[in-house]
Formats: C-alpha cells, sequence, structure tokens
C-alpha cells in the first residue's frame, strides 16, 4: 500500500519532533517509509566526546540530505549497544536512517558493516530515485564505525583478523 506524503524540508538536527515544512511537492511512499517517517526510531544524540560513541556526519549535496549517526559500543565485545541519529531530509532519507539504526543496534561491529544500502532499500521499498537515501544510511554506518575505530587507534582493517 502506498501512503502519499507531502515532501519537504524539516529539521530534526536542532529537535527530536520530525513534522513537515516548506513543502515543495508530493510523492507516494510505500507504507514502510511513512512508518519510520512518523515513528523515527532511536532519534536524538549522544555525546560526542564518550569513548564508546563513535559518529558518522554523511550528506548528499544534490538533494540535501544530511544525517548524523551515532554508535556506542561495549569495548569489551564490540557489540553495539546504542544507536541514535539525526537527520535533515524528505521522508525517505529518514525513513532509511530509522530503519538502519534498527538493523545494527545489538549487532557486533563487523555485522553492522555488512548491512547494505540494498537491504535498507528493499525493506522500505524504496523508488529508484530515492535509492541515494538509503545509500547515505550505509554510508553513515561506516562513518560512524570508523569514527569510533578511530579513537582506539584501530581501522576496520583491524575487525578482520
Amino acid at each position: 500500500m502506498l501512503t502519499k506524503v507531502i515532501a519537504g524540508s524539516f529539521s530534526s538536527l536542532s529537535s527530536v519532533k520530525f513534522g513537515l515544512a516548506k513543502s515543495v511537492g508530493a510523492m507516494l511512499y510505500h507504507k514502510n517509509v511513512e512508518d519510520h517517517f512518523k515513528n523515527p526510531r532511536n532519534p536524538g544524540a549522544m555525546n560526542a566526546n564518550d569513548q564508546d560513541v563513535g559518529t558518522g556526519i554523511v550528506g548528499a549535496p544534490a538533494c540535501g540530505d544530511a544525517l548524523k549517526f551515532q554508535i556506542r559500543v561495549d569495548d569489551k565485545t564490540g557489540v553495539i549497544k546504542e544507536v541514535k541519529f539525526r537527520a535533515f531530509g524528505c521522508p525517505a532519507a529518514v525513513a532509511s536512517s530509522s530503519l538502519a539504526t534498527t538493523m545494527i543496534e545489538g549487532k557486533t561491529l563487523e555485522e553492522a558493516l555488512k548491512i547494505k544500502n540494498t537491504e535498507i532499500a528493499n525493506e522500505l521499498n524504496l523508488p529508484p530515485v530515492k535509492l541515494h537515501c538509503s545509500m547515505l544510511a550505509q554510508e553513515a554506518i561506516h562513518a560512524a564505525v570508523d569514527s569510533y575505530l578511530k579513537k582506539h587507534n584501530k581501522a576496520v582493517e583491524d575487525l578482520q583478523k
């Protein structure tokens, strides 16, 4: 089932409240996108200075979507125990980010890095024109893991040893 959502610019960078503003048109989105957009999972932020937090900030200049993605990792096990995000963009960008948080929470860093944008896009039934939103979420996961590893003087390659 597709639901008509007014696509527009909104910001959750300064607030966890999600709303639509400055309507710029309408697009049909799958009910999964609408669900994650209207009821985002894990919105918010963590203290980026905490040693157990990795922060990834990515953006797509062509469409204006931006994402801050944070993970809190159990240093002993390498398991992601908490995930938060803040997004600026269309409903598909918010939904992709929201879904990505649920996909990696409870996973090891190695498992999180295996999440592909196609899994996110398929789960949300994203139209081809919105596939870049799922790519942004995948990039954000990688950036957050990389940030965490750098705090511990490690690299992604070290995870595979």
